[in-house]
């Protein structure tokens, strides 16, 4: 199968040629057809397997052969994202097949000012990406309109919701037109997301091309324990033994990815970092930097966890292991893309046993565990497995009651080497937005 053969025109051949795009994934094979047929989409599929040509390539393809030209303020497709690194990635995708067509795309987000985004949409604009709260803010202030929208697209609408955007969702539905196309895509999909789909969709296309939540099988990942006080020498430690040229790690807090960076270049090691905190512009020239190749380690929160494509990144660690799992698999994600191989190193203390089981389960298998002599753990990491479950140390025998001037009986007691371990937390619960599910005319 060849591109040619899925029915895309001319000037989108020549462009996808100019990229390397040689044979559709096959994400891309199911997509695309139905996408330039008209249907409302759901797909999932592993990252690096090419979702944002299998949605991008066949609207370009629609809004050129189809619709009236662009109005003042008004946008024909919208694509949204949840974080600004991957809006202004997938933006820049977007114009990289549309470089021989005759229309015109934008990114906005927060973080930075508005009002050049304001003026570049007085215009109008044919495809644009957006991050939620931007995109309202702009509605609100009369610099949008939407009643020219023909195609929705939600990119990692998974993470919207981990984020917070369920309002924010809810309330860009209500400024749609109902008579649109609407596509979903992701590499996972959850339950909230299928309640969700189930609300904005008419009659879908469900297109599956991988076992739901399974790490792509590039990427080899293995967990090292650890106490948790010591994480950063082990880092440090690996990272000069495996000789590492070009690391992405990813910790839990903004705080943590501060502090990390700190110490490394303390140590003269080139680190930069990434967060919600850091202004866009900053954020931007170190992802620039670190894909340069001009910056060594990397670490970010989960805000650089989804969609963003770095060339044959060959390592991914967590520093800290993310609290909802799913988001482990977007973060080793990373690397291993496009038919490459790659490696994704965990740093696990106690405390993350129940996170670590999360991960385990979701994604089935049970990780190689590889312990690091000389930072052999204090507080021991609890066996886990696939199932879920975690293998409590067994309890040391009590020690029998004594009589006459011995201890008094305090009840039911612990013995101080006894280790309790709860089981593994429920994934924490996202708030679904609920709309309208009146009836909406498909196009």
């Amino acid at each position: 199968m060849t591109f040619a053969t899925l029915g895309l025109i001319e000037p989108l051949l020549r462009a996808l040629e100019t990229l390397g795009y040689q044979t559709p994934t096959p994400v891309q094979a199911q997509a695309i057809p139905a996408v330039l047929a008209g249907r409302d989409l759901m797909a999932a599929a592993q990252t690096g397997t090419g979702k944002t040509a299998g949605f991008a390539v066949p609207l370009l393809q629609l809004l050129t052969m189809e619709g009236p030209k662009v109005t003042a303020n008004s946008v024909r497709a919208l694509i949204l994202c949840p974080t600004r690194e991957l809006a202004e990635q997938v933006h820049a995708s977007v114009a990289e097949y549309a470089q021989h067509l005759p229309l015109t795309t934008y990114a906005v987000y927060g973080g930075v000012s508005i009002n050049p985004q304001m003026m570049k949409l007085r215009k109008g604009v044919d495809v644009l990406v957006a991050t939620p709260g931007r995109l309202i803010d702009l509605f609100r202030q009369n610099a949008l309109k939407l009643n020219q929208l023909q195609t929705l697209v939600l990119d990692e609408a998974d993470r919207m919701l981990d984020l917070g955007f369920s309002e924010e969702l809810a309330n860009i539905y209500r400024m749609l037109p109902k008579k649109r196309q609407t596509l979903l895509f992701s590499a996972t999909f959850s339950d909230e997301i299928r309640l969700l789909a189930g609300q904005m969709l008419i009659d879908p296309l469900i297109v599956e091309v991988s076992p739901r939540n399974v790490a792509a099988n590039t990427v080899k990942q293995w967990v090292v324990p650890v106490d948790k006080k010591r994480k950063a020498e082990l880092f440090v430690h690996l990272m000069r033994k495996g000789r590492w040229k070009q690391v992405l790690v990813f910790a839990k807090t903004r705080n943590g990815v501060d502090a990390l960076v700190e110490k490394l270049q303390g140590l003269g090691i080139n680190a930069d970092g990434i967060h919600g905190d850091k202004p866009q512009a900053t954020r931007q020239r170190a992802l620039d930097r670190f894909k340069s190749s001009d910056v060594q380690i990397l670490v970010a929160t989960d805000v650089a966890a989804r969609g963003l494509d770095i060339e044959d990144l060959p390592l991914v660690v967590n520093f800290d292991l993310p609290i909802v799992a799913e988001d482990y698999i977007h973060r080793i994600g990373r690397t291993g893309r496009a038919g490459n191989t790659g490696e994704a190193i965990s740093l696990v203390c106690a405390d993350e046993v129940n996170m670590l089981s999360a991960i385990e389960m979701l994604t089935r298998q049970t990780l190689t565990r590889h312990m690091e002599q000389d930072f052999e753990p204090e507080h021991r990491v609890p066996d886990t497995d696939s199932s879920g479950q975690v293998v409590k140390k067994p309890k040391k025998p009590k020690k029998p009651k004594t009589s006459g001037g011995g201890k008094r009986n305090l009840g039911k007691w612990v013995e101080s080497g006894e280790v309790s371990v709860a089981e593994p937390s429920l994934k924490p619960v996202r708030k679904v937005p609920v709309f309208n599910t009146g009836p909406r005319k498909k196009k």
